[in-house]
């Protein structure tokens, strides 16, 4: 046996003992005969270095080498799951599937809701080529080197398993209890910070710079969802993820096939229960319809997909001691109250503190320093108050009463009318309200300067450098550094990462600004809408309220914050520096008018775009997405097996009939 053959047989012997030690739980050699095996291909890729493989077995050890993480686009976007909490809301949502698929048998697969980071691997010719993070939907940060590490990952699936060419899964990584609870002691005893939970245990292990550290954690990892160009456009999800399995992957615990929404209701119930027994931490059911083919009919909405929902366990509860309530500014100027309590345990971690949102809460709980309250974690990640023990309250303890002041600037607080929280009105002065903008204008989702994070703001806040989002691209190397001459390497980063935002979009310029009330999507209606930050300033009240999704709150929040002569200023003075101003010349020269006026109804399969993709060129060429058939519906998108139901209203309504090859003839 050639020494190349040796190696590539030793790495094919420990990547099966792998799999049956990690995966299936089922070793079939001893450690110590496992170790020796390890040494000994160790020692032959030291005397040939010529076949060296980044997927060996050898690799998983990780490395000391420092590594910076790069910003990889997603192939298929890899959107949020829409959250439901009760038995109504599952319900609900099989019958929104069920008149979706317009009468059309389906199956619902029942499976696990993981919580960790979300991962998609790429696999071509049967090996891991790379691993990106979600982020947020559409960019991810590539941690293929750590991920490597991660031992119930496979780097090469299993030969003559069937696997396509290339294709996506994804998954979540998790830190278990066990791994968990040996790190938070280890840092215990060096005096670090705990992590709260198992989920930031694992996103922050898998974004270290040293793979070696990623090795030592014990993180793992089970896959959910296949994607790919070569998976059989009439595959069903379930099946597909018991081929991965063969393939070698890890795959959700439990997955069951459930035809009636008691079977679904079932599968809820034991769970709720057994997940408790579970070595990760798990929060819920996620609900899944079978047929991939139905899942591309049902399509997404702007933010999840139509054809999934995550099912929420019911929270855990503990019950504790109330010590204090202090005060949180954001960057809204809305204060919040915070109940301080004496440490519980409470779904897996320990809870000090719990958000008590607002004076209308405090009130209906009737606090009191001293009392035992009931806690619960929200989604089993956010602990709430949700209920005092009265009985062990005594006559001394004193009434909790809602601050008057601001707690950062001591401005008197304000409750505009309608709403439930107080603010403080010293916007321009108050220190968490000027931070908090910052932050959020640095954030992923907005201006995505990844060099600058909360601690680096406050400390340019406190040495003078910054007081607005416009002071950023003031900074200077020098400015920066002042006499620490090792700042030098990070403060030129954060430099490079203020100028990079450049050529940031215009859409995420109007989120980035923070406008209150103005999320993301809006910001991307709006953006579209008026096409420049100019047109976007002198808008009115009725004028922006002719944007889809846009009300009266939102509209007057706008307008008002463009009054703003501060605000005013950081957008010209945004504008100076070079910030996207409006919409690219790409952008405006997709758009036209061909539509304009026209609400448009879509039914039914199509063989050339996906709905939501006809959905976009509906909007790009200026029309209007509706739901339902009205006298006002311009026409019907109609693609195969339109529902009868539709049809009859169309026909009964005088609307017409547009078919896919017509609908993209209009377009030409």
């Amino acid at each position: 046996m050639t020494p190349k053959e040796e190696i590539e047989q030793l790495r094919k012997e420990l990547e099966l003992h792998n799999y049956n030690y990690y995966v299936l739980n089922q070793p079939t050699i001893s450690d110590y005969d496992f170790d020796q095996m390890m040494h000994k291909l160790e020692d032959l890729e030291m005397f040939y270095p010529q076949y060296a493989d980044p997927n060996s077995p050898t690799q998983r050890v990780g490395s000391d080498l420092s590594q910076s993480f790069k910003a990889v686009a997603h192939k298929y976007p890899m959107l949020s799951l829409a959250n439901t909490y009760n038995e109504g809301e599952v319900r609900d949502f099989y019958n929104r599937v069920k008149e979706g698929l317009e009468g059309e048998e389906f199956e619902i697969c029942a499976e696990m809701k993981y919580d960790g980071l979300s991962i998609s691997l790429t696999y071509v010719d049967g090996e891991l080529v790379q691993a990106v993070t979600r982020g947020d939907g559409v960019k991810g940060d590539d941690v293929t080197n750590n991920v490597r590490t991660i031992r119930t990952i496979p780097l090469k699936l299993r030969e003559g398993s069937g696997y396509p060419h290339e294709f996506e899964i994804r998954g979540e990584i998790l830190m278990p209890w066990t791994s968990f609870e040996k790190l938070n002691e280890e840092r215990a005893k060096r005096e670090e910070p705990l992590f709260a939970n198992p989920r930031n245990a694992a996103s922050g292990t898998l974004k270290s710079q040293s793979s070696k550290v990623v090795a030592q954690r014990g993180l793992d990892a089970y896959l959910y969802y296949i994607l790919g160009d070569e998976i059989p456009a009439d595959s069903c999800h379930y099946e597909n993820l018991q081929m991965a399995a063969s393939w070698g992957f890890k795959i959700s615990q439990g997955m069951r096939k459930c035809k009636t929404v008691e079977e679904v209701l079932d599968c809820i119930e034991y769970w709720d229960e057994e997940r408790k027994n579970l070595p990760v931490a798990t929060d819920g059911i996620v609900l899944k319809v079978n047929s991939l083919r139905q899942q591309r009919h049902l399509g997404y909405t702007a933010k999840s997909p139509r054809w999934a929902i995550a099912y929420k366990f019911k929270a855990e509860r503990a019950c504790t001691r109330l010590n204090e309530v202090t005060y949180q500014v954001g960057r809204t100027g809305a204060v919040t109250p915070v109940a301080n309590m004496s440490p519980v345990q409470l779904a897996g971690t320990v809870v000090k503190r719990a958000s008590l949102h607002n004076a209308d809460v405090m009130r209906e709980l009737d606090l009191h320093i001293g009392d035992m309250v009931y806690v619960e974690k929200g989604g089993e990640i956010i602990p709430k108050v949700v209920g005092v023990d009265t009985s062990q309250r005594s006559a001394d303890m004193e009434p909790v009463q809602f601050a008057r002041l601001c707690p950062e600037c001591g401005a008197e607080l304000v409750r505009f009318e309608g709403e439930a929280a107080h603010y403080c009105p010293n916007d321009s002065a108050c220190p968490p309200q000027i931070k908090g903008r910052i932050e959020h204008f640095i954030s992923r989702k907005a201006m995505n300067i990844d060099s600058l994070g909360p601690e680096t703001v406050d400390d340019y806040y406190q040495r003078g450098l910054i007081r607005n989002v416009a002071d950023l691209y003031t900074l200077t190397v020098a400015a920066i550094c002042g006499y620490n001459k090792n700042r030098v390497r990070s403060a030129q980063k954060v430099v490079d990462g203020v100028r990079a935002t450049l050529q940031v979009p215009f859409e995420r310029v109007v989120f980035a600004v923070g406008i209150r009330f103005v999320g993301e999507t809006t910001a991307k209606l709006i953006a579209r809408h008026f096409k420049s930050m100019e047109a976007l300033r002198n808008a009115t009240v009725e004028q922006l309220m002719e944007v889809d999704g846009v009300g009266m709150v939102i509209a007057e929040s706008v307008v008002k914050y463009f009054q703003d002569p501060v605000n005013a200023d950081i957008i010209d003075r945004l504008a100076g520096y070079g910030v996207q101003m409006q919409l690219s010349e790409e952008q405006l020269s997709a758009q036209t008018d061909k539509l304009a006026g026209k609400s448009v109804v879509i039914s039914g399969v199509f063989q050339k775009h996906s709905r939501d993709e006809y959905k976009a060129m509906i909007e790009q060429n200026g029309g209007k997405n509706v739901g339902s058939i009205s006298k006002k519906t311009s026409f019907v998108l109609a693609g195969d097996n339109m529902g009868p139901s539709k049809l009859e209203k169309a026909q009964s309504l005088g609307v017409e009939i547009v078919s896919e090859e017509e609908f993209l003839q209009m377009l030409e």
